[in-house]
């Protein structure tokens, strides 16, 4: 049985899976950053305003890491490099377009980058998990032929033109998504309960290494993989990813141990802001009087400028 990208059409409106996995990924990526990040003082709010700016950025990026990798094909019909195709999308081109968003946002907010890339982490990856479903219904990123009980039937009109004499191949959309999956499940679990020892960007370094090797091993099982001098070039992505994760975590560390390094130890239920806000408060603190000592106690804390004080906080331990 050969799966229909589209799910319906109303006139010239049409609905396709893979919009609607990707956008299901998204949502729910938010709603755990959301989660992560109330736990820790956050207005639950900030995520999802963070969404749609990782979203524009984190499309964009994939788009164009697409057209590099099939870059040939798009210098000849330059008018199909941008549109609202489903299809023709890389996942490390969105990663990093993410955090390029991601970054902006905390810096024009005055949040700490790494913090949130820890609550994006683990919804990411399933985000990841669950995209993938859309490779399925587009019948593409399928592995090499196989007589094994789970393999796909691609369509001919789908198949490269070296494989058009086999109707059965691998799904290696499938394993990444399991992969991906069981990742999340780890991710978020340690985003929840590990406290002693961790420092702030440590589950995004995590999610970096792993997916970094999930990727690497499953690039195997693309025929149609873009590469460079005969290696697929995720491969090298991969490595990249891994490489750097691996030695960030290491060296901050090192950091960590020494004088100042305190400010990267993950503090749970802390929210946190740049530091230069508090020397501005600081200074206009020097020239102001308190009209009375009740004043003084009621002031709010936070320094997060999407925090509400009455809210910092709100059902933190309703999640358990």
């Amino acid at each position: 049985m050969q799966p229909n990208p589209v799910i319906f059409r109303i006139g010239r409106f049409t609905v396709y899976w893979y919009g609607v996995l990707i956008v299901v990924g998204a949502m729910l990526a938010a709603h755990l950053a959301s989660k992560l990040s109330r736990r820790n003082g956050h207005d639950p709010e900030i995520a999802w305003n963070l969404l749609l700016v990782v979203l524009i950025t984190g499309i964009l990026g994939a788009r164009l890491y697409h057209i590099a990798s099939a870059w040939e094909y798009y210098a000849e019909h330059p008018a199909q490099m941008f549109g609202l195709q489903m299809s023709g999308y890389g996942i490390f081109g969105a990663v990093l377009g993410g955090l390029l968003g991601l970054f902006l946002f905390t810096r024009v907010y005055r949040l700490r980058f790494l913090e949130w890339a820890d609550y994006c982490a683990p919804g990411l990856i399933l985000a990841q998990a669950i995209g993938r479903w859309g490779n399925y219904f587009n019948q593409e990123l399928y592995g090499p032929p196989t007589d094994l009980p789970w393999g796909i039937y691609i369509a001919p009109e789908n198949r490269l033109p070296e494989l058009r004499a086999y109707e059965y191949f691998h799904p290696t959309f499938f394993y990444e998504s399991a992969l991906a999956f069981a990742a999340f499940l780890a991710l978020y679990y340690l985003a929840r309960h590990w406290k002693r020892g961790r420092l702030y960007g440590d589950i995004f370094f995590l999610y970096g290494i792993i997916y970094g090797i999930i990727r690497f091993f499953t690039e195997f099982l693309r025929p149609d993989a873009w590469r460079i001098a005969g290696m697929p070039t995720a491969q090298y992505v991969s490595i990249g990813f891994v490489v750097i994760c691996a030695s960030m975590m290491c060296l901050r560390r090192r950091i960590a141990q020494g004088a100042g390094g305190h400010a990267l130890v993950y503090e749970p239920g802390q929210p946190w802001t740049d530091d230069s806000s508090d020397n501005v408060q600081a200074s206009d603190a020097g020239h102001e009087e308190s009209s009375s000592p009740t004043d003084a106690v009621a002031a709010p804390t936070s320094r997060d400028p999407l925090v509400r004080p009455d809210e910092r906080g709100a059902d933190r331990d309703h999640d358990g």
